[in-house]
C-alpha cells in the first residue's frame, strides 16, 4: 500500500517546520497525549492484575478450595472421607475444621470474632496460616490445654499478647437454677498470625480441633473438611466429580461459589477502567484528525503540484497517512515504555511517595490490602498498543482522503 517515494515525502513533511507553529504544537499534543494515555492503561490495568492475584492468594491462603460439611449435621465420619478424598488424583490436602462465631472478651473490651477449630498437624496441608505466624507456632495447639492463637489486628484490639487469657462466648447456652446462660471458656493465648488482609486479621482467632468440638458440644464432629487442590481453577469441575461420588447428604462448595461476586466486580471494573482510560487514547488519537486538516490546507499547493507530476489520489492519501501513522506510533511506543517501567516499578514508587508526603493511599482498616501490587501481563501490554495504534491509524483516514480529493486546477488558480 505505502510505496518509498509516499513515505519519503510524509516523513519529510512531519519533519519539516510548518509555517504555522500550531500545527507542531498541536502534533506534540497529540503524540504526549496517546504516549499518557498508554501509560496510564498499562500502569492501571497491571495494578488492578497485582490486586486481584494478591486478593486470590490471600483469599485462597486462608480459604479452602473446596470445602465438603454434610446437611443439618456436623460431620462424624471425616477421617473416612478424608481417606476417601486422599485417593483423588487432583487433591493435594484436606483437613477437618469446626466453625463458629463467637464474642471474645478481654481488658472490659468484646469483639465478634470468626473461631476456627483446626487439626494443626494437618492445616498446613490446605492453609497457609502457619507460615503467618509472628509469634509462637500453630502446632503448640494442644488439645485439652484450652489455648488461642489470634489475628495480629484482633490481638491489639483486645490489647492482648502471647500468655494473655481472653474469654470465648459461644451462641450455645447451658440451662442453670439461676436461668440459662451462654457458654464461657478461658482460653490462654499463645500465637499471633499476620496475613496482611485486615479481614483475617481482625476477626479471625484459631483453637485446637478437640476443644472446639467440645465447646460447641459436636460430640467429636466437626463442621466439615477443607480441600486443597494442585489447581484451584479447577475446583468446579472436581466439585461436580465429588457431588456424584459422594452421598446427597454432603454439601460440597468451592472457592468461585463463595468468592465469585467479589472476583466477578473486580473483572468488570478492571474493563470499566480500560475503557475509560481508552478514551483518553482515543482524545488524543483524534487530535491527529485536526493536525493533518491544517497540514493539508496549508499545503494545498504542493498537493496540487504532486498531482500534476502523475501521483494519484491514492498515493497522496498515503503521503498524509504516514504523517498520523508516524505521530501515533511514536506516541504508542513511548507510551508502551512508560508504561512498563511504570508498573514494573510501582511497588517502590508508592511506598517512596507514602513516606515523603507522610500519607497512605490504601489504610488497612479500610482496603482489603494496604501495599499497592502490580503484576504485568504482557497481553494487556499487546493489546493496548494495538489499540492505539489502530486508533492513529483510523484518525489519518478522513483527511488523508479530503487531501486526496484536492482539484489541481483549483489549488493553483491564484498560485
Amino acid at each position: 500500500m505505502f510505496k518509498p517515494l509516499e513515505i519519503f515525502i510524509g516523513l519529510r513533511y512531519t519533519r519539516a517546520k510548518q509555517r504555522s507553529g500550531f500545527i507542531s504544537f498541536i502534533s506534540m499534543t497529540s503524540m504526549l497525549g496517546i504516549a499518557l494515555g498508554v501509560t496510564a492503561l498499562i500502569t492501571v490495568l497491571s495494578v488492578m492484575n497485582g490486586f486481584e492475584s494478591q486478593l486470590r492468594e490471600k483469599i485462597l491462603g486462608m480459604a479452602s478450595h473446596i470445602t465438603i460439611t454434610e446437611y443439618h449435621d456436623s460431620l462424624k465420619d471425616w477421617e473416612g472421607l478424608g481417606q476417601q478424598l486422599s485417593n483423588q488424583n487432583s487433591v493435594l490436602g484436606w483437613a477437618p475444621f469446626v466453625k463458629a462465631e463467637v464474642m471474645l472478651s478481654a481488658n472490659q473490651r468484646v469483639s465478634g470474632t470468626l473461631l476456627r477449630g483446626v487439626l494443626p498437624k494437618k492445616e498446613s496441608a490446605v492453609s497457609d496460616i502457619a507460615k503467618k505466624m509472628i509469634v509462637g507456632q500453630l502446632g503448640s495447639l494442644t488439645p485439652g490445654r484450652f489455648e488461642i492463637v489470634l489475628g495480629f489486628e484482633l490481638a491489639n484490639y483486645l490489647g492482648v499478647s502471647v500468655g494473655d487469657k481472653v474469654t470465648v462466648i459461644t451462641p450455645k447456652v447451658t440451662p442453670t437454677p439461676a436461668g440459662v446462660l451462654p457458654r464461657l471458656r478461658r482460653f490462654t493465648i499463645v500465637g499471633l498470625f499476620k496475613v496482611g488482609m485486615y479481614e483475617y486479621d481482625r476477626n479471625l482467632a484459631l483453637i485446637n480441633i478437640q476443644d472446639a468440638s467440645r465447646l460447641l458440644r459436636l460430640d467429636g464432629g466437626v463442621s466439615g473438611l477443607r480441600i486443597k487442590l494442585d489447581d484451584m481453577f479447577q475446583a468446579p469441575w472436581v466439585t461436580h466429580d465429588l457431588a456424584k461420588q459422594l452421598t446427597p447428604n454432603y454439601r460440597i462448595s468451592n472457592w468461585t461459589m463463595e468468592h465469585s461476586n467479589f472476583f466477578k466486580a473486580i473483572k468488570t471494573e478492571k474493563r470499566v477502567m480500560f475503557i475509560i482510560l481508552m478514551l483518553i487514547v482515543a482524545v488524543a488519537a483524534f487530535n491527529i484528525v485536526s493536525t493533518l486538516v491544517m497540514v493539508v490546507t496549508d499545503k494545498r499547493s504542493e498537493i496540487a503540484i504532486l498531482r500534476t507530476l502523475g501521483f494519484t489520489p491514492s498515493s497522496v492519501m498515503c503521503v498524509f497517512m504516514v504523517q498520523g501513522i508516524v505521530i501515533g506510533l511514536i506516541g504508542t511506543v513511548i507510551g508502551v515504555i512508560a508504561g512498563i517501567a511504570l508498573a514494573l516499578n510501582i511497588e517502590t514508587i508508592v511506598p517512596a511517595i507514602e513516606h515523603f508526603f507522610h500519607v497512605q493511599f490504601l489504610p488497612a482498616d479500610v482496603y482489603y490490602i494496604s501495599d499497592l501490587p502490580s503484576q504485568l501481563e504482557w497481553s494487556d501490554v499487546r493489546t493496548i498498543a494495538v489499540y492505539s495504534f489502530l486508533l492513529s491509524l483510523v484518525s489519518t483516514l478522513y483527511p488523508a482522503w479530503q487531501a486526496s480529493r484536492i482539484n489541481p486546477a483549483e489549488a493553483l488558480r491564484y498560485e
